[in-house]
C-alpha cells in the first residue's frame, strides 16, 4: 500500500481551512496537491476535525492491541484444553 505523503491530521487541518475560507485553489498551489484529491479526503473525513482524527487512531491502537490479547488468550485456553484431553 502506497504511504501518503500527509498525515491524516494534515489533510483534516487542510479540509479546517477550506471550510474556514480559504479557496481550493490557493490550498492546491500551496500544498502541491491536486483538487481531486482534496474531494476524496472530503468524502473520507467529511467534517471531522483534528482533535476527532486523534480520538479515532487512539481508539484503533487499543483494538488493535485488545485483539492481540484475544488471541493470545484463546490459543492458551487451545493449549489448555489439548493438555487437558490426555489421559495420564
Amino acid at each position: 500500500m502506497n504511504r501518503s505523503r500527509f498525515s491524516e491530521e494534515q489533510k483534516v487541518s487542510i479540509l479546517e481551512e477550506i471550510r474556514s475560507g480559504k479557496s481550493r485553489k490557493e490550498i492546491c498551489s500551496e500544498d502541491n496537491i491536486s483538487s481531486q484529491k482534496i474531494l476524496l479526503w472530503k468524502r473520507k473525513y467529511g467534517e471531522t476535525d483534528v482533535k476527532e482524527v486523534w480520538k479515532l487512531k487512539a481508539l484503533e491502537d487499543e483494538n488493535t492491541r485488545m485483539k492481540r490479547i484475544i488471541a493470545d488468550h484463546a490459543m492458551q485456553i487451545d493449549i489448555l484444553k489439548a493438555v487437558n484431553s490426555k489421559k495420564w
